[in-house]
C-alpha cells in the first residue's frame, strides 16, 4: 500500500484518503488512472500496481541496471461501482524516496 503526503495535492470532494492512500469511487462511472514512479539505482527491479477493490488492474515495471534513477508509469481506463476502491501496491523493489517522487492521479470520465 502506499503513503503520501498533501504536498501539492489536490483532492476536490476528500475521495482520496491520505491516511490509507486509496481513493473510494463517490459514484458509478468510468475513470481515468494514471501513475509515475521512480526506482533508485540498487540493481533491483520495480513493480508497481494498480489494484482495484484488492486486485491487480495495471502494472509499471523498471528495471535496468546501468542507470542511477529509472521511471515507469501507466495508466486506465477503468468502469467503477459507487464505493470500489482503487491504490497503488509496490510488489517488487525500492522506490527513489519512497513514494515522494511518485503521482498518482485520478478522475471521473464519464457518470453511470
Amino acid at each position: 500500500m502506499s503513503r503520501w503526503d498533501n504536498n501539492g495535492i489536490v483532492n476536490i470532494g476528500n475521495h482520496f484518503d491520505l491516511a490509507s492512500s486509496i481513493f473510494v469511487a463517490p459514484r458509478k462511472g468510468i475513470y481515468s488512472f494514471s501513475f509515475h514512479v521512480v526506482k533508485v539505482y540498487n540493481r533491483q527491479t520495480i513493480q508497481v500496481s494498480l489494484m482495484q477493490n484488492g486486485y491487480p488492474v495495471i502494472s509499471a515495471f523498471a528495471g535496468d541496471q546501468d542507470v542511477t534513477r529509472e521511471a515507469a508509469s501507466n495508466g486506465v481506463l477503468l468502469l467503477m461501482e459507487r464505493e470500489d476502491k482503487v491504490h497503488l501496491k509496490l510488489e517488487r523493489g525500492n522506490l527513489m524516496g519512497g513514494w515522494k517522487y511518485s503521482t498518482f492521479s485520478g478522475f471521473l470520465v464519464f457518470p453511470l
